[in-house]
């Protein structure tokens, strides 16, 4: 990856949103019982990545401490000398963190779809 990316339009049609939760849902990736094909993310979680100094955010998906399979939250900034958007940690004290080190948190307030999902949605 070499500099600033260009994600281009935000916004795509609520019908290719549809098809390509389709896909993703008939592919290998999801298969069995409790599969998961989505995630409600609560608002607090998204407002405390974004309010640092960033460009981007990075989910990481994990297994929490319930057994759910849930996303992990990580600010990025672009590292303009390499190209890589480097996760940025903050620590708990709110202040920013350039290692993982000295209670350094991330975010995770995710809950996986199903069963948290909405069953009228066309993206279900």
């Amino acid at each position: 990856m070499s500099g600033k990316l260009n994600f281009g339009s935000v916004e795509i049609p609520l019908s290719e949103g549809a098809e390509w939760t389709k896909k993703y849902r008939d592919s290998k990736e999801v298969t069995g019982e409790g599969k998961i094909t989505g995630y409600l993310i609560p608002l607090d979680a998204l407002k405390l990545v974004l309010d640092q100094d960033i460009d981007a955010v990075r989910a990481y998906k994990g297994i929490n401490n319930a057994g759910e399979e849930t996303l992990i939250f990580v600010g990025t900034k672009l590292d303009p000398e390499t190209g890589i958007y480097r996760d940025v940690f903050r620590s708990g004290a709110n202040e920013t963190a350039k290692t993982t080190a000295g209670g350094a948190v991330v975010y995770d307030t995710s809950r996986p779809v199903p069963p948290f999902g909405d069953p009228a949605s066309p993206l279900e």
